[in-house]
């Protein structure tokens, strides 16, 4: 993760499209859905806050067609599962071990509340932005949305919480965001 740097966006018409996909990789997660998915638009933005609003906004149009869309509805939740559940044991992404670091000692608590989470919402998996926020307001987020129980919101708030982790990667990363 640190020995990463984000190329500056002037670079963007010049990158192959492995370095796009190790950008999108770093930012959001790596997901082979999430990639055809941003990779059409990546050269129309100019800066990591234009790519961030680029893929939120295609990511909410996918959240939305999928109410009626079964395979678009699959897409999404590939791309949202490729972020690591809370508090698991084995995370391939460097970036959420270190974003996820204030949840360490709660990995009973959270696994049972990933299990709740998954069996109230079949196929979700909770996305939050947790860097930096206490365990417990993380875990009473997770237990207010679970008793909300609203399966097209979370859809939404799992990409705006995808987003959100995006922004404050590209901060830490060097990238100003515009």
């Amino acid at each position: 993760m640190a020995d990463y740097e984000l190329p500056p966006p002037s670079a963007f018409p010049s990158l192959s499209t492995e370095d796009r996909i190790t950008i999108i990789t770093h930012l959001l997660e790596r997901s082979p859905a999430l990639e055809s998915l941003i990779l059409p638009g990546f050269l129309s933005v100019t800066s990591y806050g234009k790519l961030v609003a680029y893929s939120r906004a295609v990511l909410l149009n996918l959240a939305s067609e999928s109410q009626n869309d079964a395979t678009k509805r699959e897409v999404l939740l590939e791309i949202l599962a490729a972020h690591p559940r809370l508090g698991a044991r084995k995370i391939d992404s460097a970036h959420s071990v270190a974003e996820q670091a204030s949840l360490q000692g709660e990995a009973e608590a959270l696994a049972a509340l990933n299990k709740e989470y998954e069996e109230k919402f079949p196929g979700l998996r909770y996305v939050v932005f947790v860097n930096g926020r206490p365990r417990d307001a993380i875990m009473a987020n997770m237990r207010s949305r679970i008793t909300r129980g609203e399966y097209e919101l979370e859809k939404i708030e799992a990409v705006n919480a995808m987003c959100d982790i995006a922004i404050d990667r590209a901060k830490k990363l060097g990238a100003a965001l515009e």
